[in-house]
């Protein structure tokens, strides 16, 4: 995969906060070199949080968040601070950025309470050197500029840099396999990808194991019984697409681990341990309960037909339950979890852990299960246990069966 490449959920998210006269898309503007946001002569222009990847040296693949401009007087009316901290959850590093000629306003103050609060690594700058007489001595998270000269735009990009957040996601199997070792792929043709291709965590699955010098055996769920009746040495692990678990169970002999790529994916995002404590919630479901399907992708909706069509049909009929099912997608997840008995969220693999990590917070803050499309197949057909082999540590947070 080249830099360009690089899934959104991967790279750094930058967010940058402001006054609307603080000249803060000319600041975004001169950081990214292009013009991203607009600028205009007319104060708040920016109405939406503007969303876009890049390659910004020398922090590498990000995706630079501009938001809209915070209010020139006063503190931010409520909806605004709603917003500004739906962005703070998508955001590794936050900037503020201020008019240097007047200082740090209350709305500034507020905004930085906000992001102190999250314990985000952020950066404020102060623009318009050019016009301030004497800029005071910058502190390790400060920085003076002028957008209009250029000036201070090189150490703001150092700065950056610095504060990127080390890479605190886990492996999504290289700890699970020695160099040398075959793994087996189970990928469904027909499993949502566009034609010709495979999606996200199969190709990141694929180029790990590459990575871990071992072999990569690609099958679809047909060739299975064939595939591993050719190995003369067993295949280390098997690992399946969700939709064919059932059947990728019975065909994997017992000696030989098997896992799923959402639940490879699910502890790649932090999310494993909260998925297999919530999806217990799904035997204690009653009639009339409404469960919450979440998917992070909106643009070709590949998990499409297991959000909306196959959980909500195997739902039914594990439960028996007349259980209504409302459905979320993209950046659209509700912070009102409390009409619902339970949260079932995709892999996750379009979102980066932070907003992940947003997203099951809120839902423990509101004591609201969650869990995700892949274990909760795998506890609806009975093979969870099997399936989280892998994992010894997570088998004792399962009911005995």
């Amino acid at each position: 995969m080249g830099m360009n490449d690089t899934p959104s959920g991967e790279r750094t998210h930058i967010g940058f906060f402001g006054r609307r006269n603080a000249g803060k898309s000319s600041v975004v503007n001169a950081v990214t070199g292009q013009n991203l946001s607009i600028v205009s002569d007319t104060k708040g222009t920016t109405t939406d949080p503007v969303y876009k990847a890049m390659e910004l040296l020398p922090l590498g693949p990000v995706v630079i968040i501009d938001t809209p401009g915070i209010d020139d007087v006063g503190a931010l009316g409520e909806e605004r601070v709603r917003r500004t901290k739906q962005v703070l959850n998508k955001t590794d590093i936050a900037v503020v950025i201020v008019d240097g000629t007047e200082g740090l306003a209350p709305a500034d103050e507020e905004v930085l309470s906000l992001i102190r609060s999250k314990g985000l690594p952020h950066l404020i700058v102060y623009n318009k050197a050019d016009l301030s007489t004497k800029p005071a001595q910058a502190d390790d998270n400060a920085v003076h500029v002028s957008a209009l000269t250029g000036d201070g735009i090189h150490e703001l990009k150092e700065k950056l840099a610095r504060l990127k957040p080390a890479d605190a996601e886990a492996p999504i199997v290289s700890d699970l396999i020695d160099r040398g070792d075959m793994v087996v792929l189970v990928v469904p043709i027909d499993s949502a990808a566009p034609k010709g291709r495979l999606i996200l965590p199969q190709q990141q699955t694929i180029r790990e194991i590459l990575d871990s010098n071992s072999a990569a055996i690609v099958v679809k769920e047909d060739e299975l019984p064939h595939t591993l009746s050719c190995f003369t040495k067993k295949p280390s692990l098997v690992i399946t697409d969700s939709q064919v678990f059932g059947r990728v169970s019975a065909d994997t002999p017992d000696d030989i681990r098997l896992t799923s790529f959402s639940i490879l994916m699910a502890r790649h995002k932090g999310l494993l341990e909260s998925a297999v404590r919530g999806v217990t919630a799904v035997d204690k479901l009653k009639d009339g309960d409404k469960v919450l399907i979440a998917e992070g992708c909106t643009h070709h909706r590949q998990c499409d037909d297991i959000g909306t069509v196959k959980i909500p049909r195997w739902l039914k009929e594990y439960t028996g339950k007349d259980i209504s099912i409302e459905t979320s997608s993209g950046r659209d997840f509700p912070e009102d979890l409390s009409p619902y008995a339970l949260v079932i969220h995709c892999g996750g693999c379009m979102l980066n852990g932070r907003e992940v990590g947003y997203r099951m917070k809120t839902a423990a803050d509101q004591a609201v299960p969650i869990t995700n499309y892949g274990i909760a197949i795998a506890y609806m057909k009975g093979i969870l246990r099997r399936s989280l082999s892998v994992f010894p540590d997570l088998q004792e947070l399962l009911p005995d069966d």
